[in-house]
């Protein structure tokens, strides 16, 4: 029986090497290029005809729209609304990348990878870093002074805030990619169990049931707390609070 966690093996689809650098395009690159396609196909097709009373597609469109409007909104204030569009990218490809890995016998979980979810998360911290500092100047270091604080207590309170702050793209990819893994594991081990109890495997194949339908729910939630995670680090950025 294969390793549940041979599901996370990275495969060369196409060898490219440039230099002493190896660029191939892999199984986990393609299945990126999926979920790019898919939340084309979804808006496209969703918003084609832009009608008044809005269709299933269009709603669900719609509904994902005024979903991180209102997100970005409430959590960062109208200021942030031109971030709109960064936040909404990266809240539907999360998404879309998450639910393609739950398609059976065909779906790559990308996002399962560390690499992945670092290199989004690393994004995320560094451009909203950027825009507190272009923003506010110096004074955007005093986000971490504590407003307040004891004196005698602010060399050290500055330091957790700074390590803090700087454990932020960890925490962000470690989270999501954790998930991923361990929901995954866990279908792939109960699957095993079936096929090696035979008839006595319907026990593990209701928890493979409810754990899809968990991992569905996860799926969704990974992606809002990644894009709201987003909006907070943008409101600290923006309002220095």
């Amino acid at each position: 029986m294969a390793s549940p966690l041979a599901q996370f093996e990275i495969k060369t689809l196409i060898p490219i090497n440039v230099g002493a650098y190896d660029i191939s395009f892999t199984n986990s690159a393609l299945y990126m290029a999926f979920a790019v396609v898919a939340i084309m196909v979804f808006m496209i097709v969703g918003m084609r005809k832009g009608a008044l009373v809005p269709g299933r597609w269009q709603l669900c469109v719609e509904m994902c729209y005024e979903f991180i409007a209102n997100m970005l909104h409430d959590t960062a204030g109208r200021e942030a609304r031109k971030y709109f569009p960064f936040v909404f990218t990266l809240f539907m490809f999360i998404l879309f990348a998450n639910l393609i890995g739950m398609i059976p016998y065909f779906g790559f979980t990308f996002t399962s990878h560390i690499a992945v979810t670092f290199a989004m998360a690393a994004f995320v911290f560094v451009g909203v870093t950027l825009i507190g500092i272009i923003r506010h100047g110096f004074k955007f270091f005093t986000l971490f002074v504590p407003h307040g604080a004891p004196m005698a207590l602010m060399p050290l309170l500055v330091l957790i805030e700074l390590v803090s702050y700087l454990s932020r793209p960890i925490s962000l990819s470690v989270r999501l990619f954790a998930n991923m893994v361990a929901g995954h594991t866990m279908l792939k081990v109960f699957g095993g169990f079936v096929v090696a109890l035979g008839f006595f495997g319907i026990v593990p194949f209701a928890f493979i049931v409810a754990l899809t339908g968990l991992e569905l729910l996860v799926a969704f939630l990974q992606a809002y707390v990644f894009a709201i995670l987003t909006c907070m680090y943008l409101n600290d950025a923006l309002n220095l609070h």
